[in-house]
């Protein structure tokens, strides 16, 4: 179907345009991905104060360039001015890109969105709650007397310390993953486009067949919500994920995310390599990270360097 130029047609056309526009910019993305930029355009209509995506997309590709330009701008001076963090601000200028990006791909204008993003210090607390804190955690499961719940609670748990899989990554396990005679478990991970096998420890995978104890062997998704209505085919969400892991956290006396059990586990892995005489590149082997430098962080990160060289500093001057 071709698509009317927004830029040079009149107000239907360039509704229809950006109707097409936004449909191509949403379709075939996995549904966290769709939140996100729905999320984003919503930030953006209320800026511009338009009724929904449709009319934020098309009065930002009937503006032109310099005015597309200037509107993403004054959205940005307008996102610092909230207090919008630096990373707010670039995915939502980012959103915005990507949209102007495929209108141009799809021929309905011909310029481009060029308003850099904001310039952010990068900082990442790769501490995470620590292995002591993951063992109170997992503890928490064992006073459950919801045996379903707690055989769940506990594989979950496994899974995001003992392979530091990704909220998104457990979620998307099926039954038919799961390989007990490999000792594997196929994972989808973060930007790839095909599953990898991941061997599973002898605790990783008692957990798991602890949970297959209770769940059954039926098709479908590996973790399920429990709710009775049947939402989303049963599928335990990332929502519930964190949930889980929340309220695990409250009943051990400690704050936890899954993000924060990744972290420790890959610092973990990183200490224990060390110990090993392994590599830290062949730590990307867990961590599943795309670039070395990132596990650097966490290296760094856990042996202080900084603070033992102000120490170090510090002494020259004498007390």
């Amino acid at each position: 179907m071709p698509f009317p130029a927004a830029e040079s047609s009149g107000g239907s056309d360039a509704g229809d345009a950006a109707a097409l526009v936004v449909r191509a910019f949403l379709d075939g993305r996995n549904l966290r991905t769709q939140r996100a930029y729905t999320q984003d355009l919503a930030a953006f209509a209320s800026f511009l104060g338009a009724a929904d995506a449709q009319d934020t997309a098309a009065r930002l590709l009937a503006a032109g360039s310099g005015g597309a330009n200037r509107l993403a701008l004054a959205y940005r001076a307008a996102l610092s001015e909230q207090g919008q963090q630096g990373a707010t601000i670039n995915r939502r200028l980012a959103a915005l890109r990507s949209l102007v990006k495929l209108a141009r791909m799809l021929g309905v204008i011909s310029w481009a969105l060029e308003v850099p993003s904001v310039r952010v210090e990068p900082y990442r607390d790769t501490r995470g709650p620590g292995k002591e804190a993951f063992r109170r955690v997992l503890a928490a499961c064992d006073g459950d007397e919801d045996r379903r719940k707690s055989a769940r609670d506990r594989a979950v748990l496994r899974l995001l310390y003992d392979l530091g899989l990704r909220r998104g990554e457990v979620v998307a396990l099926d039954f038919a993953d799961f390989e007990p005679e490999r000792a594997a478990l196929q994972v989808l991970g973060k930007g790839r486009s095909g599953k990898v096998p991941l061997a599973l420890a002898r605790p990783t995978l008692d957990a798991l067949n602890s949970w297959l104890g209770e769940r059954g062997t039926a098709a479908g998704p590996l973790f399920l919500n429990f709710d009775t209505s049947g939402k989303g085919g049963g599928r335990l969400t990332a929502s519930g994920i964190y949930r889980i892991v929340r309220a695990r956290g409250e009943e051990a006396g400690v704050s936890v995310s899954p993000h924060g059990l990744r972290h420790t586990a890959i610092t973990e892995a990183c200490k224990a390599a060390q110990a090993a005489g392994i590599g830290l590149e062949e730590v990307l082997d867990f961590s599943r990270h795309k670039d070395v430098k990132v596990l650097m962080i966490y290296r760094d990160r856990e042996r202080n360097v900084q603070g033992r060289l102000s120490s170090l500093v510090a002494e020259t001057a004498g007390e």
